[in-house]
């Protein structure tokens, strides 16, 4: 008796058959299915949803964003700044050379409009300011000779010396001498400062479009001599007063010159090319940069000193100066028709559009009434009785191994056992079936409950709709 051959396991029985289900489901072709649904309050939500995409693309995308152009941001930019003016303090005359720093004329500059000087310093011993972190003594034994304080002025000599007004002590150093804080002398600039004059000459370019443009007009009569900036009659004479400057900013101009700040003049460039290019004109805004209500770090103001000899040695005048810093800052986009973006946009226009259907889709087969009856109309299956020995499917499972795909019965119902639907589509006389090339379009009546039939309707035959409708379906 010959031994019987080991059957394989059942896991790898289980496996096959999934792999040759996946590998015949691999081939399925899925393509939608028209079915018209004659409910209103369904057709109201569709149309209203596909008529707000529609007006979000048209008018926001296309019109508001212009997403059919091709677009380029932050121009090329060069910036040219002088400034024009004279002012007196207490003391003396000042002209541009001396409150204007850096004089090179660049995008940041500052106006000095309050000065704190210390004259006649040079190298030496002199007490310590009050100011500093234990400068404060009351013999020479709390000061530590040699003691470096990296926010004091000099180095400490270990001797309490009295200060420079009053009956306090503090801490000898030696260093610039007498500190600043001893011997300062404050001087107001300010009280011509509201009139100078401020050119900003500013060029930009558009390397992708090779489209260039600046900011003052190409008139050759000595138009810049005469004029100033205004928006409606001079928009191409760059040359604004520092006062409106600084109003136009919303800030106190006095106030801001005796503590100091920053003013933004920000120039913004949208250009529209597919335009002629006088339709591209720049834009002048002003704002406060720097944070005006912070009580720890309030206004701005900055430190230089001016060197001269005097019998051989070294002496200077520290300067403490307050001002008013500007910044120029130049940004913008142009932008100009382009295919590409354009019928990227109207994809994507198109394809949202579906979103409409999407939408009523899960209403109709989550809450709508009736909603399993659409879902079996929605969804069918339709497979080849069987397939052919030469068939591509079952020549391509033979070459790579594998089994064939089970040949597939069609049914019209999958709920309904096959040989019922068999034995009653034998009995259905030829002359009842209908056309083979049925068309994909169904229409389905939602139910109507106050709805009768018509005084002039007439049953269908039962045989008929059986064959058609299964359940019934036509009588919803």
């Amino acid at each position: 008796m010959a031994a019987a051959e080991p059957k394989p396991p059942a896991g790898a029985a289980a496996v096959r058959r999934l792999a040759r289900s996946c590998w015949s489901a691999f081939w399925d072709y899925e393509t939608p299915k028209v079915i018209v649904v004659r409910n209103r309050q369904l057709g109201v939500v569709y149309r209203v949803v596909q008529l707000l995409i529609l007006l979000y693309f048209v008018w926001y995308v296309f019109i508001v964003q212009k997403s059919y152009q091709d677009r380029e941001t932050g121009p090329e930019s060069s910036v040219i700044t002088k400034v024009k003016g004279i002012t007196s303090s207490e003391h003396k005359v000042w002209d541009v050379e001396e409150y204007v720093k850096p004089p090179e004329g660049g995008s940041v500059f500052s106006i000095i409009t309050r000065i704190e000087a210390t004259s006649s310093q040079a190298q030496g011993t002199c007490p310590e300011s009050s100011r500093v972190t234990n400068a404060t003594c009351h013999s020479d034994e709390d000061c530590m000779a040699g003691e470096l304080d990296m926010l004091g002025n000099g180095v400490r000599t270990g001797r309490c010396v009295p200060y420079y007004h009053g009956d306090s002590k503090t801490c000898e150093v030696f260093g610039w001498c007498p500190v600043e804080d001893g011997a300062s002398v404050s001087q107001f600039l300010g009280k011509m400062a509201p009139n100078f004059t401020i050119l900003i000459k500013n060029s930009i370019h558009y390397p992708k479009f090779q489209f260039s443009k600046g900011n003052i007009e190409m008139r050759k009569d000595g138009y810049l001599k005469h004029c100033l900036f205004d928006e409606a009659s001079h928009l191409y004479c760059p040359i604004f007063r520092l006062g409106f400057i600084v109003e136009q900013a919303g800030e106190n101009f006095t106030e801001l010159a005796r503590m100091g700040g920053v003013i933004g003049v920000i120039i913004n460039w949208d250009c529209d090319l597919d335009l002629p290019a006088s339709n591209c004109n720049p834009k002048y805004s002003f704002r406060r940069l720097d944070p005006k209500h912070t009580p720890a770090s309030s206004g701005y103001n900055f430190r230089f000193a001016k060197y001269y000899m005097i019998n051989g040695s070294t002496t200077r005048t520290l300067i403490k100066a307050y001002g008013i810093r500007i910044d120029v800052i130049v940004h913008g986009q142009a932008g100009k028709f382009s295919l590409i973006p354009t019928i990227i946009n109207l994809a994507t226009a198109l394809t949202s559009i579906g979103v409409g259907s999407f939408l009523c889709d899960w209403i109709l087969l989550t809450f709508m009434n009736k909603n399993k009856v659409y879902s079996h109309k929605k969804f069918d299956k339709v497979c080849t009785p069987q397939h052919s020995p030469g068939s591509w499917p079952v020549t391509l499972a033979l070459v790579l191994g594998q089994a064939p795909p089970p040949p597939c019965t069609c049914s019209t119902d999958p709920g309904r056992p096959q040989d019922e639907g068999q034995s009653q589509a034998q009995a259905v006389p030829p002359s009842r079936l209908g056309p083979t090339s049925a068309p994909s379009e169904q229409m389905v009546d939602t139910p109507d409950r106050g709805a009768g039939p018509g005084p002039g309707a007439s049953a269908p035959p039962q045989q008929d709709s059986t064959l058609t409708d299964p359940r019934g379906l036509a009588q919803l």
